[in-house]
């Protein structure tokens, strides 16, 4: 006669729910926004002026779309167990080209100058990680520094203001249905990038080449081209975000313009739940981890935080979420008792 067993508690499903990708990014999304609503009266609010609509909301969105068409390009790289930190230097590159051009040359001469500009810093970076082998970061370290020194030097080390056309402006600040269009660009490239991954082999390919390189080899998928490939998209990327931001502020700025995007771009990936260890990726939770740090930088700036806590308080808030996020954290929420 069998002893008897012990049946076990099944989990809740509210912790089911938790224990979901996205539970975690969404979570700290929202109490960000709940913060934000409780201290700044009124942040939330939203109203329609001349047929478009305005508040911090759309602000967040519309001031984050950079940061995540570049999350989106740096989520594949990582997959892959790369990293990119020349995404700044690609921004100011794109942006230098296309304010440099759109005068003489005209709007589509410019942006697709500027496109392809970025698309060679893809290739070159892809080259040295996929054929010569470099370490990524040490691959795209090197377009990282050099990329930006070229950006000045074709600004001669000023700014390049742009006054005109008007239709150059419509990329980074126009307006589409009531909302900016930067949205629209996002979503569009958010989906075709999901489509891909999704309806074709080639989000299983980055998958596998994340987890075991050696096994994908060995597999017959060829690991160069699927590293090649990521590297060209996160700089095709970076290279919008750049001609977005040069549209916005009307201006190319090789100084600034996308300085320290691939921090934020890295961390927007980890919040969202990417492992740098390659693997596993979540195009949503790369958007939804841009809209957090996004949300928290306009809700520390409402709070009237000085600019030199500015960043520690975002280090703490970064670091609470990953520390939430992590492998322990987890282990140990998952021993306490319901």
């Amino acid at each position: 006669m069998s002893p008897p067993t012990l049946a076990m508690p099944s989990p809740s499903p509210i912790a089911g729910l938790w224990r979901h990708p996205l539970a975690r990014p969404l979570a700290a999304l929202a109490l960000l926004l709940a913060v934000a609503a409780f201290a700044v009266p009124g942040f939330l609010h939203l109203e329609i002026k001349d047929g478009h609509l305005y508040g911090n909301l759309v602000d967040i969105l519309h001031r984050a779309a950079p940061l995540m068409l570049a999350a989106l390009g740096m989520t594949l790289v990582i997959a892959t167990r790369g990293i990119d930190v020349s995404v700044g230097a690609v921004v100011a590159i794109a942006g230098t080209v296309a304010c440099a051009l759109v005068g003489s040359h005209g709007v589509a001469v410019a942006f697709a100058a500027a496109l392809a500009s970025a698309l060679l810093c893809g290739l070159w970076n892809g080259l040295l990680v996929s054929a010569l082998g470099l370490q990524p970061i040490i691959a795209t370290l090197i377009l990282m520094v050099a990329g930006r020194g070229l950006a000045q030097l074709l600004t001669d080390g000023q700014i390049l203001t742009v006054y005109e056309p008007a239709s150059f402006f419509w990329l980074g600040g126009g307006w589409l249905l009531g909302l900016p269009v930067s949205l629209f660009i996002v979503a569009t490239v958010a989906g075709l990038t999901a489509l891909l991954m999704r309806r074709t082999a080639l989000g299983l390919f980055i998958q596998t080449v994340g987890i075991n390189p050696v096994a994908a080899r060995l597999a017959g998928v060829h690991t160069a081209a699927i590293v090649f490939f990521v590297y060209v998209y996160c700089s095709l990327g970076a290279g919008l975000a750049g001609l977005m931001v040069a549209s916005n502020i009307k201006s190319a700025d090789a100084n600034n313009a996308g300085l320290l995007l691939e921090l934020d771009a890295i961390l927007a990936v980890t919040l969202g739940g990417g492992q740098l260890s390659g693997g596993k990726f979540s195009l949503l939770g790369s958007l939804i981890g841009a809209l957090i740090i996004q949300t928290l930088t306009s809700t520390i700036y409402a709070l009237g935080v000085p600019p030199q806590v500015t960043m520690v308080v975002k280090a703490v808030v970064v670091f609470a979420v990953c520390i939430s996020q992590s492998s322990a954290w987890s282990a140990w929420t998952a021993r306490r008792p319901s």
